[in-house]
């Protein structure tokens, strides 16, 4: 019981310290302010030049509403078509887990998709290693850019007090991976590591 209380002390006190700092670096990458994180500038550009996306067209509330939901309708295609055939794809299935039936990958691609992450099926004997990484931890991580593109649209919106010249998702979409959740995700993972966690 000790342990449990100073566990959730730990991380109130965790979340305070690292809240002021942290959501300052947000606002810094989301104002185009200059942080330590833009030596991945090269790999956004080049993102935004094999999908033919300019990331400083600005774009009104209604266009940026049509590019989240298109690029999440193809997240969700995406994930849909791997379930499906994962049977067929030898690639880490290593005990050959079959397909998923249509209405199950449908149901599992939506909820990850919109960041639920509700399952019907266990994860070692329903999905490939291969399912797991390019459906599951993807949509994981694309989904929470999402949200943070889309919050950082409604704050700029709320600060304008207007719904035209918000910015560009794909590119608020792209900087909160690249330079928000990226970098956090090296940071938890080597914790992790050094507490011994497997995965």
């Amino acid at each position: 019981m000790n342990t449990e209380i100073s566990g959730v002390i730990f991380i109130l006190l965790l979340t305070f310290t690292i809240a002021y700092p942290l959501g300052k670096y947000i606002s810094k990458v989301f104002k185009d302010e200059k942080t330590w994180g833009d030596f991945l500038s090269p790999i956004e550009n080049f993102i935004f030049k094999i999908s033919s996306i300019n990331p400083n067209e600005s774009m009104d509330w209604k266009e940026n509403m049509k590019a989240l939901l298109r690029l999440n309708l193809v997240f969700f295609l995406w994930s849909i078509l791997i379930l499906m055939i994962q049977g067929k794809i030898s690639l880490w299935n290593p005990v050959q887990i079959i397909g998923m039936e249509a209405t199950l990958a449908y149901n599992t691609a939506a909820s990850f998709t919109s960041n639920t992450n509700l399952q019907h099926y266990s994860g070692e004997t329903g999905l490939s290693y291969f399912s797991q990484l390019f459906v599951v931890l993807f949509l994981q991580f694309v989904s929470a850019a999402t949200g943070i593109a889309a919050l950082a649209l409604l704050f700029k919106g709320i600060t304008q007090k207007k719904a035209s010249d918000l910015g560009n998702f794909y590119n608020l979409f792209l900087k909160s991976g690249t330079r928000i959740l990226l970098p956090l995700s090296f940071i938890v993972a080597f914790i992790f590591l050094l507490n011994g966690m497997p995965q």
